[in-house]
């Protein structure tokens, strides 16, 4: 979250300034999606960037662009009749303060987790900036309390203003019981950036019993736009790439590290310990204890990614169709039924009769010397396909299934992400998952990181999975995945006791899937090898084994067990008495597939030996036959 400087890959600084704009509002929104796509629609045409979040609770916004865009963007917004009154708080800076634009939807636009308060009821009564001003000229007792996190209080708040001890806000209403008991009949003027906290920290309070609480009518903005510094000492943290204002609503030189994370004030800047997206004062912390609290921070960060589930919420999802070359000259339905023969012929004709089967657009970036004939619409089944031609599939009112999101981060440094994936979680998109993924969740969390995946598990398989931030390490570590020079070991419950303690698997595993994308072993398919070693045996007829394959197939540590007459547990494909089931994801209360991914070695790109383990699964018996 650096600043932009001459070293940075930012634009050229623009002679017309970046209007900032921020508002909220608590008001009943529905047809979300609807919403959603209008507005982001409207932010491209302005060429806005910033964040829009949308809930069903109402609406909260950080938008920055040029001035008659910023206003037609706002104008835009108020001919939504439940929008109308909408007032946004403005600053300017000399360049856009955001790296793209987001609009998303969201459990709540403001998280705190307590459903008995609802600001669109009931809010606290508004203090204007003014009237506090005279409040504190005056000396009049009041309590001032700031709602917002250590991090922004430290760089700057009103005199004598409480601080709570906050990491995240979720963390208020534990803060307010360890608040004195006679502040309740006394009077309280609560404060954050702009408000929105401050609207449901207000009910809260009253709901707790402080009978006197009012909130600064919005934020330390407001009153800085209104009153000035008065009163105030130091500057506002605001969330972009400005960092912090300060009273006359200019940029200040605070800036934020990129290593830890941590505010560093210019005095700080100034000492020999802080390099530009390098490190700084925060960072010479024992670095054991500052990796705790940046994976303490990464998995705040996965469950707010996950709250809601990005892909409960109805939405349309569109899933390329790119045509191989050995289908040219086919006809549309015959491509569809045999590149996707699980979706089955009817359907598939069904799909391009409703019309969601549909061309790609052409890539809009080229230039067209020539406007582009539009095909009609609907396709005929027995129109004829092109190798390399694309198509989408439109998914309207897609809805996914739930997964599992209680991603452990293992490990994190400016190179290399280590996690311990939960089950079930698919790991890209496929089939009815698209946004409930693992890919999906990365790209929120990381933003505007897209972390490089490297190797893969299945979806019903948990354990340590290892990503890399930046494509040239991406490349030599997934060199060493190709080449098997990565140790991978396994733990899976099995059915059955194996009658040797440690026995080798070799059967070659078929190149393509079968009947029901399943694979099975085959004489004529690829190299496979597994070693496998009995760890213990349990009263119910399964046991423990350590798995450690020498190749990396698809499947193939379930496929060479199940071929040895020891399927593992939970396994949905690969079933006792040689049977095939069908290889879907599991689903979340179903019992869980009893293969885990324990440890990796391998080593990195400095040429460090590395050890990534995770914690046993909670499917292994405490007692042994």
């Amino acid at each position: 979250m650096n600043k932009p400087t001459a070293n940075c890959d930012h634009p050229a600084v623009p002679a017309e300034p970046m209007i900032n704009i921020s508002c909220y509002k608590f008001v009943r929104l529905d047809n979300l999606t609807e919403l959603r796509s209008a507005i982001s629609a409207q932010a491209e045409r302005c060429q806005l960037r910033g964040t829009v979040l949308l809930s069903e609770e109402g609406i909260n916004l950080f938008v920055a662009g040029k001035r008659a865009s910023i206003d037609a963007f706002v104008e835009f917004l108020k001919s939504d009749d439940r929008l109308a009154d909408i007032a946004p708080k403005e600053s300017a800076s000399d360049y856009q303060p955001f790296n793209r634009m987001l609009v998303k939807i969201k459990k709540e636009i403001i998280a705190f987790g307590v459903e008995s308060v609802d600001p669109v009821e009931k809010t606290s009564e508004k203090l204007p900036a003014a009237q506090l001003q005279r409040w504190l000229d005056e000396g009049r007792r009041v309590h001032l309390l700031d709602v917002r996190n250590d991090y922004e209080y430290d760089i700057g708040t009103f005199d004598d203003a409480i601080r709570l001890g906050l990491d995240h806000f979720r963390e208020f209403p534990d803060a307010v019981e360890k608040l004195p008991e006679s502040m309740k009949d006394e009077p309280i003027v609560m404060f954050c950036t702009g408000g929105i906290r401050c609207e449901k920290a207000g009910p809260y309070m009253e709901q707790a019993g402080f009978h006197n609480v009012y909130q600064l009518d919005g934020g330390i903005l407001k009153y800085f736009e209104e009153v000035g510094g008065d009163h105030y000492h130091g500057e506002c943290f605001v969330f972009d790439q400005r960092v912090a204002v300060d009273p006359a609503l200019n940029e200040t030189e605070t800036t934020q590290c990129y290593v830890c994370q941590a505010v560093v004030t210019p005095e700080e800047q100034q000492l020999d310990s802080y390099v530009a997206g390098q490190s700084c004062p925060h960072c010479i912390q024992d670095e054991g204890e500052r990796l705790k609290r940046r994976l303490q921070q990464r998995e705040k960060e996965w469950r707010e990614a996950a709250a809601p589930l990005p892909g409960s919420i109805p939405y349309e999802n569109i899933r390329p169709l790119n045509v191989p070359q050995r289908f040219d000259g086919r006809m549309l339905l015959d491509f569809l039924d045999e590149w996707h023969p699980q979706v089955g012929r009817s359907v598939w004709a069904d799909r391009i009769a409703e019309q969601r089967i549909v061309p790609a657009p052409r890539n809009q970036r080229r230039k067209r010397r020539r406007k582009q004939p539009t095909e009609p619409l609907p396709l005929a089944p027995d129109r004829v396909v092109r190798g390399g031609e694309r198509f989408h599939h439109l998914q309207p009112g897609m809805q996914e299934p739930d997964v599992c999101v209680d991603v452990t981060v293992l490990y994190e440094d400016n190179d290399l992400i280590a996690i311990s994936k939960p089950a079930p979680l698919p790991m890209h998109p496929c089939g009815r998952f698209n946004r409930n993924t693992l890919r999906y969740l990365l790209n929120e969390v990381y933003h505007p990181e897209r972390p490089h995946v490297v190797h893969r598990l299945d979806a019903n398989t948990s354990g340590v999975v290892l990503l890399c931030r930046r494509k040239s390490v991406a490349r030599m570590i997934q060199a060493q995945f190709q080449q098997q020079q990565v140790q991978k070991t396994y733990l899976a419950r099995i059915h059955g006791h194996p009658d040797r303690q440690e026995f080798v698997c070799e059967q070659a595993i078929s190149a393509q899937p079968a009947d029901r994308g399943i694979r099975v072993t085959d004489a004529d398919g690829l190299p496979a090898i597994t070693r496998f070693r009995v760890l213990a045996a349990y009263k119910d007829g399964t046991s423990l084994v350590e798995a450690v394959p020498v190749t990396g197939r698809t499947n193939q540590i379930r496929i060479h067990l199940w071929s040895c007459g020891h399927p593992i547990v939970g396994d949905p494909a690969y079933l006792q008495e040689q049977q095939l089931g069908s290889n879907s994801t599991l689903q979340v209360d179903a019992p869980p597939m009893c293969l885990h991914a324990l440890r990796m070695r391998l080593t990195d790109h400095l040429g460090q030996k590395r050890t990534f383990e995770t914690s046993l699964p909670d499917w292994i018996p405490d007692e042994k036959a």
